[in-house]
This record gives C-alpha cells, structure tokens and sequence, in this order.
C-alpha cells in the first residue's frame, strides 16, 4: 500500500498557536499598562505629549507585530505544506539512493552493499551528528549482501531510533583496500515525513530522501 505520514501541520500548527497566544498576551499587558498611566496621570502635571506619543507608536508597533506574525507563520505552514506534497510525487517512481545511511527503528537497522572481491576489515557506524557508536569486524563475500545491526552500542546500552551512517575499512585477500558500495536502486513504496528528515521507505529500507541521487519513472 502506498502510504504518506506526516506530522507536518499539527507542529505548525501548534507552533502558530503558541505563538500567537504569547504576542496577545504582551499586547493585553501593554495596553492595560498604558490605561492605567492615562487614567492615574495628575491632571495639573499630565504625561508629556512626546511620551505619550512615544507609548502610542509602542502600542502600534506591537500590534503590527502581532499581524506581521500571524503571516509569517501563514506562508511558513503553506510552505511546508507544499513541500510535503511534492515528497508524494516519490512514490510510485523508482530512486537510486546512496544507501549508507539508514534508519535505525525498533532495533533493527541494515544495509545493502556490494563489492568486486571478497574483502574482511572493520565497518564503522555513527549517529546523524558524526559521533562513532559502533565498530564491527567485516567478512565480506564478493558480490551483494546485507549488514545488520541491533542497535547495540559499542561502550554498552542501546542506540536510540534515528538515522545512521555506516562507513567500512576493508581489504582483500591480497591487502588491497576494497570499496565497498552501498548504493540502492527501488520503487517508492511510501513517504514518512513524520520526523526532522523525511523519509523513503524502498522495498522495506528507509532511505533520507538527502541520500536521493536520482528519480525516474520504473520501467
């Protein structure tokens, strides 16, 4: 089933609301506080004309604010709503995708590579801000294959559910380094843009839609 998710509108939304609410709210104060000097000022020595002045472009320009806000935030939820339409054209198309960053859900993370010869080293994988998690041993076969991880971190405890990057140091049998290639090629089953990065979900991998290289009608 071709499927979109998307908390998108509710966080602008809400984001909007809170907003909005905390500019109303200073509005109300200054407002309150400018009656009050008005109406507690000395008759025989009244607020200067300048001051009051002042206050009343204070009071407009607060007010202008408000508005100015409401717009902003306007065009910002009209643009992530255009934005999250136009990830739904992926689905259905076929992408090619540098898959060596992946999704790490429920504590189960993989990827698919593929190599000339067979190769053994170390791979390597980090969390979306660049810190190492983990390091395994690697005993490539030639060809293609797939690496999983559990999510275990290397100093104990569990990876939390989130995005990442596995990178390998590898050589043959005749200590030549190896490349190792991570690259994937599928059809778009569903989009998630639920999270900070939206998400692919091809053929049972999730795929950042930044590690896109190309989109083109399945063939």
């Amino acid at each position: 089933m071709n499927t979109v998710s998307s908390s998108t509108s509710a966080t602008a939304q809400s984001s909007s609301s809170a907003s909005q609410s905390g500019l109303i709210a200073n509005y109300e104060l200054f407002l309150s506080i400018l009656t009050t000097q008005i109406q507690n000022q000395d008759p025989l020595d009244p607020m200067d004309s300048a001051e009051y002045t002042n206050q009343l472009v204070q009071y407009s320009n607060v007010e202008q604010s408000i508005q100015q806000n409401k717009n902003l935030e306007e065009i910002i939820a009209s643009l992530s709503s255009n934005m999250s339409m136009s990830y739904v054209g992926y689905i259905g198309n076929e992408v090619t995708a540098d898959a060596s960053t992946t999704t790490l859900s429920g504590s189960q993370a993989s990827w698919n590579y593929e190599l000339s010869d067979s190769a053994t080293g170390t791979y390597e994988i980090r969390n979306s801000s660049g810190s190492l998690v983990y390091t395994g041993e690697a005993d490539l076969k030639a060809g293609s294959g797939t690496i999983t991880w559990n999510g275990q971190l290397s100093a104990g405890g569990e990876a939390p559910d989130g995005l990442y990057t596995i990178s390998f140091d590898v050589k043959d049998a005749s200590s030549n380094r190896e490349t190792v290639r991570t690259e994937t090629k599928g059809i778009v089953d569903s989009v998630d843009l639920s999270g900070s990065e939206v998400i692919l979900n091809v053929g049972g991998q999730k795929i950042p839609v930044s590690s896109v290289t190309s989109v083109s009608a399945p063939a």
